[in-house]
């Protein structure tokens, strides 16, 4: 720092002319010298370092608690109102009494299968969840140990598929393999995805032509949007069981949650005609009737949801394979429109 401003120009700190000062005492050095130099505290022009905050502790979840008790004072006022229809019956007659009794016992059985489907579904799905991400840090992290334990629990879950029985066999004879555990996790994905991936497009391909024709020459918009949604349902339930997925009733609404999630992370709730736009290019978009147009956006935009789903589903990332594109799963459906 100077005294007055004037050009650059070099100097020595030994030079008589220099005069080292203290910021505090600056009036009590001479003013003849040609150069003061002032030091600056080193701490002034630092940025003041902000700690991140801690995120509070999650506590009782009020909803949950909501929700729970809600469902138990249903699950009692049924119970009660079973109860009390079984003993009139039985003050009726005891042969009512008891074929109401053994109804009620029929209805309870079919509710502990149906709940322990249901559960069962849900810890398959955390299952497959839980290999996704262990996947995902065995590659990260390129751990023998880890990538084989992958691919062990992948051979495990796919143990039910016939088509991937060579699959299965190459992968567990690598299992000891002095191999690294990134390559062992791709090793396992071209084995045994490569299969399940080629059918999920297909998948997805087929489901995104009936939604687009089907919408392109319905009358009403209530049958587009039921079949729309029967489709969508159908299409996430049969890519859950390709991948090894046992979903029920709440796991198939659990990735549907999911997949919809996914679509808007990753930007793919895009429509309208830039979306056509981006697929043909400007200009089509206008020469399309209305009705087809809507039926070509239903199409891509099933096809987005089914790619969102094959995400969600599929026990490993997309690492050694191509994640598969909207192009290429709809690409049956945009052949035809480009050659219009």
């Amino acid at each position: 720092m100077t005294q007055r401003s004037r050009r650059p120009a070099a100097f020595r700190l030994d030079d008589p002319d220099v005069i080292l000062a203290e910021p505090a005492r600056e009036k009590d050095y001479p003013t003849q010298a040609s150069v003061r130099v002032i030091p600056e505290d080193e701490n002034t022009a630092l940025p003041v370092p902000v700690e991140a905050p801690v995120m509070p502790r999650r506590g009782l979840r009020w909803g949950t608690l909501l929700w729970s008790a809600l469902g138990g004072l249903v699950a009692l006022g049924v119970s009660l109102a079973v109860t009390r229809l079984v003993e009139d019956l039985f003050a009726r007659s005891d042969a009512l009494g008891y074929f109401g009794l053994a109804l009620a016992a029929l209805a309870a059985l079919a509710f502990l299968v149906i709940a322990g489907r249901e559960i069962y579904g849900l810890l398959r799905l955390a299952t497959i969840e839980k290999l996704h991400r262990r996947a995902q840090e065995a590659i990260a992290s390129d751990d023998r140990i880890a990538g084989r334990a992958v691919a062990s629990d992948l051979v495990s879950l796919l143990k039910s598929v016939p088509q991937l029985a060579r699959g299965r066999a190459n992968v567990e004879s690598h299992l000891d393999d002095i191999i690294d555990g990134a390559d062992l996790v791709r090793l396992s994905e071209r084995e045994l995805m490569r299969p399940l991936d080629q059918e999920a497009v297909r998948l997805v391909s087929a489901a995104a032509k009936r939604v687009s024709v089907v919408t392109a020459v319905s009358p009403r918009v209530l049958i587009d949007v039921g079949f729309v949604l029967f489709t969508t349902l159908a299409l996430v339930r049969r890519l859950a069981l390709l991948y090894g997925g046992r979903p029920g009733t709440l796991g198939l609404i659990r990735l549907v949650r999911l997949s919809i999630a996914h679509l808007a992370v990753t930007g793919g709730l895009a429509a309208g005609d830039s979306l056509i736009q981006q697929m043909f290019g400007h200009g089509l978009a206008t020469k399309l009737s209305a009705k087809l147009g809507e039926g070509v956006l239903n199409g891509l935009l099933t096809a987005r949801l089914g790619l969102a789903a094959m995400d969600v589903t599929r026990p490993l990332p997309f690492a050694a394979l191509p994640r598969p594109a909207i192009g290429t799963v709809a690409g049956d459906l945009l052949k035809g429109l480009k050659g219009d």
